[in-house]
């Protein structure tokens, strides 16, 4: 089964498009050992982004001389899709004294990661990973602060005079640290400067700093999925169905599933994934459901990540017999439910994406009107995929964008949560072209619900109150 997953995920690729946002990462590291047990390393970290299977590098740290828990004042400014997985890697060096090339170096570690887990997370911590992918005690602290279009900065400058030195022999090597004071007292690091060495008047270059770092924040984005089960499907057994298995190739649902679940499962905090069915009879009973689980569970229908749902999905199919109609408006109002009362809580910072992917042409449309414009109201959005050659023009009036959808009693809807696409259209591209195509909205509906609730992002210190960037 992680054959399947694997080479639908092994699709995804770099694909470029216009920068959604900026990305300011701040890196630190902690316990690095060195080779030589007399000095301490001098180390430097070199960021890496892959493209077409190929690392490049796009920037690197200053070297801070003989540190085992260096904060590097360097700041990496990064583009920032939210449609697309963005893979990077953070290799650290020691450089030795005089020499700021990488091939006399000493490599100390690696970490990989995607830039959508380190802006989810606001700060990602893992294991550098030595030659051999052997772990060993240091570790990599990076730090995401996301910039809008319209950011303000400050510029800073500092000076200092008349330092004082404990050694008679020599002057002080001084570096200055600027530290953000949360609303909970404890304090984050915003800018470390350069060390200028051997002064007692240091003057350290200026720098600017976005004032959105005073406070950042986003909301948990939490991914639910729907699988049409209907007959219009064909026989799962049969290789033309378009729920048929194949050992090692993924069917449409499959890779439309991975693409846009590749990119979502970074957002979402605890990466479990409740994963719908409708359209079927199912067990024990054999009556037709339009929102069972597809683990069977109906007390827990989460799976274990994005491969989770694949794996269940698999499972699932010999269980049941595809049947109909394709009515969707049941599983879109039971994840409103659960959108409504998260609008409720205190906090209101779960944000719901359904992911209906389904063959033909809905047979509720009435009802799914209905439940569209109560969900627009709501902290959710509908992702619907149309796999197969079905007539979607339904899909496409429920999509919005060439006219306001309205309920059958005439309710506009409050603001535009659908987006459909067909699957025929990527057929011959990268599923990553699908995850752009079908995501490219969702950042835009996050902000318009929250916008219009008046809820603030959180600042960072509202996240963890002991998350600081220095070792």
């Amino acid at each position: 089964m992680s054959n399947i997953y694997e080479s639908a995920e092994a699709t995804l690729g770099f694909i470029s498009s216009p920068c959604l946002t900026k990305v300011e990462l701040r890196v630190a590291c902690r316990g690095i050992s060195d080779r030589d047990a007399l000095s301490k390393p001098d180390p430097c970290v070199v960021l890496k982004v892959q493209s077409h299977g190929q690392w490049f590098e796009v920037d690197r740290t200053e070297v801070i001389r003989s540190s085992s828990g260096p904060v590097f004042s360097k700041i990496f400014l990064v583009d920032y899709y939210f449609e697309e997985v963005q893979r990077l890697r953070f290799e650290l060096h020691d450089i030795s004294s005089g020499n700021n090339g990488l091939r006399e170096a000493d490599f100390l570690g690696a970490m990989e990661c995607t830039l959508g887990q380190i802006v989810s997370q606001r700060k990602l911590t893992k294991a550098l990973l030595k030659q051999g992918n052997t772990a060993g005690k240091s570790s990599i602290m990076v730090t995401a602060e996301e910039l809008s279009g319209n950011d303000d900065y400050v510029e800073l400058s500092f000076s200092a005079r008349k330092l004082d030195d404990k050694d008679f022999f020599s002057k002080s090597d001084p570096f200055l640290e600027i530290f953000r004071l949360n609303d909970d007292g404890t304090e984050s690091l915003v800018h470390r400067t350069e060390t200028v060495m051997n002064n007692l008047s240091p003057v350290w270059k200026s720098f600017k700093v976005s004032l959105n770092t005073l406070c950042s924040g986003d909301h948990d984005r939490d991914l639910k999925v729907a699988i049409d089960f209907t007959a219009s499907n064909g026989d799962p057994r049969n290789s033309c169905s378009l729920h048929y298995i194949h050992p090692y190739q993924p069917n449409e649902y499959l890779k439309a599933l991975v693409a846009v679940g590749e990119i979502c499962q970074d957002y979402d905090s605890d990466k479990m994934f409740p994963a719908f069915g409708f359209g079927a009879l199912i067990p024990p009973d054999f009556k037709v459901s339009h929102d069972f689980a597809v683990n069977f569970d109906e007390d827990n229908p989460e799976c274990a990540g994005i491969q989770g749902v694949v794996e269940a999905y698999q499972n699932c199919l010999p269980k049941i017999q595809l049947y109909g109609p394709t009515n969707i408006a049941p599983i879109i109002q039971k994840v409103a439910s659960s959108a409504s009362e998260e609008m409720h809580t205190k906090e209101a910072m779960e944000y719901f994406i359904l992911l209906i992917l389904t063959d033909g042409v809905i047979t509720d449309m009435a009802d799914t009107r209905e439940a569209i414009v109560h969900a627009s109201h709501l902290p959710m959005s509908v992702i619907i995929v149309g796999v197969g050659n079905a007539d979607f023009t339904d899909m496409q009036i429920l999509d919005g964008d060439d006219g306001i959808l309205r309920s059958p009693k005439g309710e506009p809807v409050l603001r535009d949560i659908v987006q459909f696409v067909p699957f025929k259209d990527f057929k011959h591209a990268s599923p990553a072209a699908l995850a752009k195509s079908v995501l490219a909205e969702v950042p835009n509906q996050v902000v318009d619900y929250y916008n219009a609730k008046g809820i603030k992002p959180k600042c960072m210190s509202d996240y963890e109150s002991t998350r600081t960037l220095g070792p």
